[in-house]
């Protein structure tokens, strides 16, 4: 039978009059329609999580093919559906149709397995046919059994991918999901498209959040080094440490996409970071993954221009921070030292971009500075969670209880970090590098002010970003810095 045909013969039936609406079933996708997210790249990435080294078993499944893979994958991984990115205007479509009655069928080519649990949580299908290990239930194969099921013009078809296609042209009615641009395109092919819901086109704002442009001003702690050697106004030095800073940027950039790659399940539990873009379905996760590799690219590309030290850096860099969404996060304290150190690793790189190291001063009251502010990062989180979930809450690893504990490290650590500095001033160390070293007297108890000030918006479950973003955003932190650099200035 031609599409001619097929199409006629729709026309004839849509005016039988014993034919209504409800009583033609209608098969439904689930990756791209009813989910505004891909179920099996979900789950690959769950499944890489926990084992990062199955990645050649992979290639072994899918030469048995995409099925075959789908099976294995879920026989090993189990999603949330209830956290899933569901888009919402469909399922309200859906509820409606359930409510008077009408058949409902999910189709899917994602695994049997998690195909039905969606079933079941949403209690609204009643029935699915998805792929078993064997069949790949898409394209043309979902064409064949839904015409083995209801045969031609017995069914109507909700979809967004162009396999589609085919589905839709046996159906007695399409209901396309997609862009404008998908949507014309189908227009073109189909004659009986019923409805349309059109999805959301990714901009320039989701991918600013995505890359987490704003965290690249932790990266103006590769400019530490100069400043500390007061040759910041060096143009040639000044020129090598901003390529630094760009290079550390596309990477700092592909790992924050990799880390909210990994993070599915956890951000869309978390009251903020369920809006993240990947999370909720404002990105595609495959856009995510071919950026993370790309970007770490352009990363390499630019840091080429520099010393091989700072290349070490850069990839000392990366892999932990890869070690830590994989899982040093997970393990409490150590957690909090990996977060210090990657703060370190930023200054170090600065360092060797020029050739021009920290002095022993300036590494230990900067170690005891981050680890503060990377306590502070924990017990934020902990009190976000707090108030969400109350006293059965966790962030990460960390209990209610251990938030007590985290504080009094923390102030610990930030009142260390500021009697090194007085220690620093009075060792006749800083009388070699300033010309006024007395005045860094005056940087000693704003430090200590702003350090308890944010522990303080901490407490009071205030912090709602990272601590060094928050200084940024923050009036009261912004004055008490930039007054600190003055005074540092001042003293050269």
């Amino acid at each position: 039978m031609d599409d001619t045909t097929i199409q006629s013969y729709s026309i004839n039936v849509m005016h039988e009059p014993n034919i209504t609406e409800n009583s033609v079933p209608l098969a439904v996708d689930l990756d791209g329609s009813l989910l505004k997210t891909d179920s099996l790249i979900e789950s690959l990435l769950q499944l890489l999580k926990a084992y990062p080294l199955i990645i050649p078993l992979l290639f072994l499944w899918l030469l048995k093919g995409r099925a075959y893979l789908k099976q294995e994958v879920c026989k090993r991984v189990t999603l949330d559906v209830s956290s899933l990115p569901y888009n919402l205007e469909i399922l309200t479509y859906l509820r409606d149709q359930h409510q008077s009655n009408r058949q409902l069928i999910l189709v899917t080519g994602a695994d049997t397995h998690i195909a039905q649990q969606v079933a079941d949580y949403l209690h609204i299908f009643d029935s699915v046919i998805a792929s078993d290990g064997k069949n790949n239930i898409t394209g043309i194969r979902k064409k064949e059994r839904l015409l083995a099921e209801f045969g031609v013009m017995g069914f109507d078809y909700l979809g967004n991918h162009r396999k589609d296609i085919l589905v839709w042209k046996v159906a007695r009615q399409s209901i396309v999901v997609g862009s404008r641009n998908f949507v014309e395109h189908v227009r073109g092919q189909l004659t009986n498209i019923e409805l349309v819901f059109f999805n959301k086109t990714a901009g320039t704002t989701e991918w600013v959040r995505a890359l987490r442009l704003y965290q690249w001003l932790k990266n103006i702690l590769v400019f530490v080094p100069l400043i500390a050697a007061n040759r910041l106004f060096e143009m040639s030095l000044f020129g090598s440490v901003f390529v630094a800073f760009l290079s550390f940027g596309f990477c700092a950039s592909s790992v924050y996409i990799l880390n909210d790659l990994l993070d599915l399940r956890e951000d869309r539990r978390h009251p903020r970071k369920r809006t993240r873009p990947f999370a909720s379905g404002a990105l595609p996760l495959t856009a995510g993954i071919f950026s993370c590799i790309l970007l770490l690219l352009l990363s390499i590309l630019v840091g080429l221009s520099l010393p091989v030290y700072f290349l070490f850096m850069l990839a000392t860099y990366y892999f932990t921070t890869l070690a830590y969404s994989l899982r040093l996060k997970h393990f409490v304290v150590l957690d909090v030292i990996v977060l210090a150190a990657l703060f370190t690793l930023r200054m170090m790189a600065g360092s060797a971009a020029v050739d021009i190291w920290p002095s022993s001063w300036l590494l230990a009251h900067s170690m005891f500075l981050f680890i503060s502010l990377a306590l502070v990062k924990r017990y934020a989180e902990l009190i976000t969670m707090r108030n969400e979930y109350g006293l059965s809450a966790k962030a990460r690893s960390y209990v209610i209880d251990d938030s007590a504990l985290l504080a009094g490290m923390g102030v610990a650590s930030a009142f260390v970090s500021a009697l090194v500095l007085v220690l620093y001033i009075t060792s006749g160390s800083a009388e070699l590098s300033y010309g006024h070293h007395n005045v860094i007297w005056l940087a000693c108890p704003l430090l200590l002010y702003w350090l308890c000030y944010i522990w303080l918006v901490a407490h009071r479950g205030m912090m709602h970003d990272d601590p060094m973003i928050f200084a940024i955003k923050d009036k009261t932190s912004r004055f008490t810095l930039l007054s600190m650099a003055i005074i540092m200035f001042m003293a050269h």
